[in-house]
C-alpha cells in the first residue's frame, strides 16, 4: 500500500514497526512528544530531559525513546517534505495502526507548524547547481 506521507512509496518497515511503540503512550503524552520533535526540527533544540520524563510511564527504555523521536521526525518531516495535509496524513497513519487519539495529538501539532517545517526544510535543503563549466556542485538552499 502506498502512502503519500512517504512520497506514494509503501511505508518503511522500521516506521511500521515504531507506530506500535508510540501507541503504548499515552496521547496527551505523545503529542507533547511531538512538540518537542517539532522544536528540534525547527532548530529551536530538543529537551532530552522532558522526552525522559513524557515516555517515563510508558516505561520506555533508552532505544525505545531514540526509536519514538526518530519515528515522529521522519513522519513530520516527510509529511512536510511532501506536502500532506493533516487528515490524509491522520487517516494514514490510522491504517498503519496508531490509535485515532494519537493520530489526532500528531497531526494537530503538525498542521500548527506546517509552514515553519516546511520553510525549515526548504532553508536546509541542498540543491544541484551547474555553473558554466558543466561540474556539479551543491549548495545550501
Amino acid at each position: 500500500m502506498r502512502f503519500r506521507f512517504c512520497g506514494d512509496l509503501d511505508c518503511p518497515d522500521w516506521v511500521l514497526a515504531e507506530i506500535t511503540t508510540l501507541a503504548k503512550m499515552s496521547s496527551v503524552k505523545m503529542k507533547l512528544l511531538c512538540g518537542q520533535v517539532l522544536k528540534d526540527l525547527l532548530g529551536e533544540g530538543i529537551d532530552y530531559d522532558k522526552i525522559v520524563k513524557l515516555t517515563a510511564d510508558a516505561k520506555f527504555e533508552s532505544g525505545d525513546i531514540k526509536a519514538s523521536v526518530a519515528v515522529l521526525s521522519f513522519i513530520l518531516s516527510s509529511a512536510a517534505k511532501h506536502d500532506v495535509d493533516s487528515e490524509s496524513l491522520s487517516s494514514e497513519l490510522q491504517q498503519l495502526g496508531l490509535p485515532k487519539e494519537h493520530a489526532s495529538g500528531l497531526c494537530k501539532s503538525y498542521e500548527d507548524k506546517h509552514s515553519a517545517l516546511q520553510d525549515k526544510l526548504r532553508e536546509t535543503s541542498l540543491r544541484w547547481i551547474l555553473p558554466q563549466d558543466g561540474q556539479a556542485i551543491y549548495q545550501n538552499s
